[in-house]
């Protein structure tokens, strides 16, 4: 067996690394092993984000009889901590301990906090159901506070883990290993969601409870495996006598210059450009162009294999060093003809041209990702590294969430009215209803474009000499 192992290993050694995923994301600092190791707090985020977001929502609405605006309120509560990642990770950044730990008490503060709300979820969700004798008040506190709960968990666990690959990467490799623990995000979205599936596939109450029971588990083991001998102790680095820095000053100092508004800016604007669509385009190829459920399940392969076009194109540009910012503005831009397109194959009854217009969705918003995450990576400098990934991630989260949901209300609004006949006679049919979502995202990147120009302009003057190449660890989240 040692013989075979050897051999295997030779014949590895001599691939080259373009072919290893995440290869180059690992250094002599921060080896490939301690890294998948780290990464292991994604997957448990992940993991929480398909139980919260995929599989309850499901499971609520159509086994349980929950009414679904309860659902939905329960499944947006733990969107109310996105905001507070900034301060999450500038308490990161400063926390003052004997022990000389930065990151790993909000780790597993954030631990705890999965845990505990995912202990308690299945217990609060049969009450919620009306499956049992208590009050219904009971079930709505408690089923709200293990939401709560885990939303606040994974939110301070992500900040705080993503702020110590920061600090353990040497400079040059942290924008692929932040990257590739965003790739490992959903890695364990996908796995968790292929468990989750077979596990329920005979749904019944009892296997619900041990379903989440063991997603507790898991976090709690996922975690601990992730926080094993990461962090050195420093306590010269934590200690109590040293200064404690004002959130809101360390903030306007970290915004200093404004490019750091710009930048956010840009990234809120674009996300929710590219968001608004996520759960309509499917009912807009069944609707508009009556494609079939098959057809319309392939959509998602083809929005993935745009994505993959961008990474192989973004590549090659920064490799090349090509600003990463006018990466993201070509992607905005790709983004604006990817939704005419779509807007376009409603009246001329074109599938084609709606699948088209999917791919370049996919690869315009895979340009835009790549570029603004490596770009944005340069504003965890000067020790703001906690406090730049939880503003990005804030932003992120929050841009994401609200445009999803506003895509939805705007499109049934519209649809509505159009239905009526308030919006006059040329504005009737189902497409008037997606179209106007579509028209907004065009706007949105539109006005992207415009945001993210500047940096360009100012990125020619500063960039650096090209850095390592950029590999498929670069793919954002």
């Amino acid at each position: 067996m040692m013989g075979i192992n050897d051999k295997l290993a030779s014949k590895w050694v001599l691939l080259s690394p373009r072919f290893l995923p995440f290869a180059d994301a690992a250094t002599a600092e921060l080896p490939l092993g301690r890294l998948l190791r780290l990464s292991m707090f994604q997957v448990s985020v992940g993991m929480a984000l398909v139980l919260l977001n995929g599989t309850l929502n499901r499971v609520l609405i159509v086994e349980m009889g929950v009414p679904s605006f309860l659902v939905a309120l329960m499944v947006s509560l733990p969107l109310l901590f996105a905001p507070l990642r900034p301060l999450i990770g500038f308490k990161s950044d400063t926390h003052r301990s004997v022990l000389g730990w930065k990151r790993v008490p909000y780790i597993w503060f954030g631990t705890m906090l999965q845990f505990g709300g995912l202990a308690i979820m299945p217990f609060a969700l049969i009450i919620l159901s009306g499956d049992t004798h208590g009050p219904a008040w009971l079930g709505h506190v408690a089923s709200a506070v293990a939401f709560l709960l885990v939303g606040a968990g994974l939110h301070t666990t992500q900040t705080a883990g993503l702020a110590l690959a920061v600090d353990l990467a040497p400079e040059k490799s942290r924008p692929r290993v932040v990257a590739f623990l965003y790739v490992m995000l959903l890695i364990g979205m996908v796995f968790s969601a292929l468990v989750f599936g077979l596990v329920l596939q005979n749904f019944s109450q009892i296997k619900l409870i041990q379903l989440i029971q063991g997603a507790a588990v898991a976090t709690f083991f996922f975690n601990v495996i992730a926080l094993w001998k990461q962090e050195a102790r420093d306590p010269s680095k934590t200690a109590a006598e040293l200064p404690r820095p004002d959130f809101w000053e360390q903030w306007v100092q970290f915004k200093h210059g404004g490019r750091v508004s710009r930048v956010l800016l840009a990234v809120a604007l674009g996300t929710a450009g590219f968001s608004m669509q996520d759960i309509l385009l499917e009912p807009y190829g069944g609707e508009v162009l009556h494609l079939g459920v098959a057809a319309t399940t392939v959509l998602t392969a083809l929005l993935a294999a745009g994505t993959l076009c961008a990474f192989a194109f973004a590549a090659q540009a920064l490799e090349k060093g090509t600003d990463p910012y006018r990466i993201a503005g070509y992607g905005a831009l790709i983004g604006v003809v990817a939704f005419s397109l779509v807007i376009f194959a409603a009246p001329l009854g074109s599938a084609f041209l709606f699948r088209a217009g999917v791919v370049l969705i996919g690869f315009g918003g895979g340009l835009f990702g790549v570029g603004m995450l490596t770009g944005a990576m340069t504003l965890a400098e000067n020790g703001f590294s906690g406090m730049a990934l939880g503003a990005w991630g804030a932003v992120q989260a929050c841009a994401m969430g609200g445009a999803i949901a506003l895509g939805g209300a705007i499109r049934d609004v519209v649809a509505h009215l159009a239905d009526a006949g308030h919006l006059g006679p040329a504005l009737v049919g189902p497409a008037v209803g997606y179209g106007f979502v579509y028209y907004i995202e065009i706007l949105l990147l539109l006005i992207t474009m415009a945001v993210v120009g500047p940096l360009v302009r100012n990125a020619r003057v500063e960039r650096s000499p090209p850095q390592a190449k950029f590999g498929l660890a670069e793919f954002p989240g």
